[in-house]
């Protein structure tokens, strides 16, 4: 696999493990991990995170581990585990033979509950869970203790080993850390450690029916992997004197993992939490996880986005402390950046109108030398088949031009992209007034970028041949919601924010006959179009292409507008 580029720049993580290099505080090691939860795909803020994690490993000599924070068995899916592993994979990364699991250290977590309350620092508590809730205080108002906060070492280790063991009913008891009701970090208000969860674990099996949470077991598995820098996102920062609370107890030494909190990746126009992503695919909103629409890595991978665009979208918008929402813009930027150089450029029509050019011969096949890209010749050259028989896009005639319109008008000329300078001489339409046909004349000196007669039009089109294309369907797609920031609506349904026009499919298009073998990996520039990829419903016997982005922020524009 090949490694990404190391990220530049500065930003206040690097220089927290810089202050920690200087000290030789963890000798000269930088150790990170990713620790996702299986239970839904990862999204744009995850890719964040991973660049972030594995880079500063990268960039430092260090490792990073992948580790999955599968404690909720009843959320979790093998299914997620895997889509997992290949967006990591895909994104550039390999984090080798350390690939973990909370679920790994099941048996360590429990014992080191024991050990707590061997210490007097946990208990188990009997309350129901809205008796737990109402107790716990609020921001203004202190917690109130648990009438069982004071049982014996003997009785909480009774019971913890009977929920173990499977004797209580879910519910009926949980273990709580004994800290502090009445700080003012609610956090600090006596935690929750296990509760009872009578479900069958993917890794585990039906070993386990108490699982801990995930505050007791992140910080411990930190621990246990030797993790210098554990790098989470800004709401985790309340958590943080908890995370050290545990490891203080639990007894590990200094010098032990540290907490670094930075912001978390929201973007305009979608939303980033995985209880509404997959609100989004169980309710039928988008099709699936991986939908081109969605903030999925998966979805994006199937749009077309490559993995040096994320990557750079990720360094560009740069590591801080205060939440922000970043523009979509600039992801697309930075895609379209990517495919400037790696694309090829292609030629087709999505709303094909026929052109026929009256003049040249009916049983003559040209075919016309063009390179698949301008400026690198080292992507190669294809042969273009010219026909009398034409399709160009319906938007590219018109007969009544505005000011400004240098398509094709009636009695105008245009030239055809690698082509022909042709003139439009008629115009047929249907009974309806539809028009159906275009007749055309054409410069037979004109061929090519540099005619021969030095003649100058000023409109540019692409073209297909209407024998020889290939028909395909197109998706073209747009912004997921019609509002900037739908994570963040107050009143109503987020989901009554969705942009119905997010999804256009093209049945018309007309594509020329190179692209009747691409494979999934390559991108095109449809000329004048936009960027495209083959999706993963093509077959032999219908091509299916994705609009990977569009060739400028039009919506930009028309926001401003």
């Amino acid at each position: 696999m090949v490694n990404p580029e190391k990220p530049t720049g500065s930003n206040f993580i690097r220089n927290i493990i810089n202050e920690d290099n200087a000290i030789n505080k963890y000798e000269g090691r930088v150790h990170t991990r990713f620790p996702p939860e299986p239970n839904g795909y990862l999204h744009i803020g995850h890719a964040k995170s991973i660049c972030l994690n594995f880079g500063l490993a990268l960039e430092y000599g260090g490792q990073c581990n992948l580790r999955f924070d599968d404690t909720n068995p009843v959320a979790e899916d093998p299914e997620y585990v895997a889509s997992i592993q290949k967006d990591v994979k895909w994104l550039g990364f390999d984090w080798q033979d350390r690939l973990f699991n909370a679920s790994d250290y099941f048996d360590k977590f429990y014992e080191y509950a024991e050990k707590l309350i061997t210490l007097d620092k946990a208990y188990v508590d009997s309350q129901s869970a809205d008796e737990i809730r109402k107790n716990r205080g609020t921001l203004t108002e202190p917690g109130r203790n648990s009438p069982y906060r004071d049982r014996s070492v003997a009785e909480n280790l009774t019971i913890l080993r009977g929920m173990r063991d499977g004797k209580y009913e879910e519910g009926s008891h949980i273990l709580r850390a004994k800290i502090d009701m009445t700080s003012p970090n609610i956090n600090m208000r006596d935690p929750a450690i296990y509760r009872i969860r009578k479900a069958e674990h993917h890794a585990t099996g039906k070993k386990w029916c108490i699982y801990p949470m995930y505050d007791f077991a992140h910080c411990i598995s930190d621990a246990l992997e030797r993790i210098t820098h554990s790098i989470c996102t800004l709401e985790f920062e309340d958590h943080r004197p908890l995370y050290d609370w545990f490891l203080d107890n639990c007894g590990f030494a200094q010098p032990r993992p540290k907490q670094i909190e930075f912001a978390r990746l929201d973007l305009t126009y979608t939303v980033t939490s995985k209880r509404k992503l997959k609100e989004l695919v169980t309710e039928g909103h988008v099709k699936s996880w991986d939908d081109p629409r969605m903030p999925t890595i998966s979805g994006m991978r199937r749009r077309g986005f490559r993995p040096a665009a994320l990557r750079d979208f990720c360094e560009r918008i740069g590591v801080a402390k205060a939440a922000n929402i970043v523009d979509m813009g600039l992801l697309e930027f930075c895609v379209r950046e990517d495919l400037e150089t790696s694309a090829r450029r292609v030629l087709g029509v999505l709303q094909p109108i026929k052109v026929v050019i009256e003049d040249y011969p009916a049983d003559k096949v040209e075919h016309i030398e063009a390179p698949y890209h301008p400026q690198d010749a080292t992507f190669g050259t294809r042969k273009l088949p010219f026909t009398r028989e034409l399709y160009i896009e319906s938007d590219d005639f018109t007969e009544n031009p505005p000011k400004g319109y240098f398509r094709l008008v009636p009695g105008g000329e245009v030239r055809l992209r690698y082509g022909y300078i042709i003139k439009c001489k008629e115009v047929i339409k249907d009974s309806l007034g539809k028009i159906i046909e275009i007749r055309c004349s054409h410069d037979a000196d004109t061929l090519g970028k540099n005619p021969a007669d030095g003649r100058k039009v000023k409109g540019i089109i692409h073209w297909v041949s209407a024998s020889k294309a290939i028909p395909a369907e197109v998706r073209l797609y747009d912004r997921l919601f019609n509002i900037a920031n739908p994570g963040g609506v107050k009143e109503g349904d987020y989901k009554d924010h969705l942009n119905p026009e997010s999804l256009t499919t093209v049945t018309t298009a007309m594509l020329e006959p190179s692209l009747e073998h691409v494979t999934a990996d390559q991108r095109f520039q449809f000329e004048r179009l936009g960027y495209f990829c083959l999706d993963q419903d093509s077959t032999q016997s219908k091509l299916v292409f994705n609009r990977t982005v569009s060739l400028r922020d039009s919506w930009a524009k028309e926001q401003r507008s």
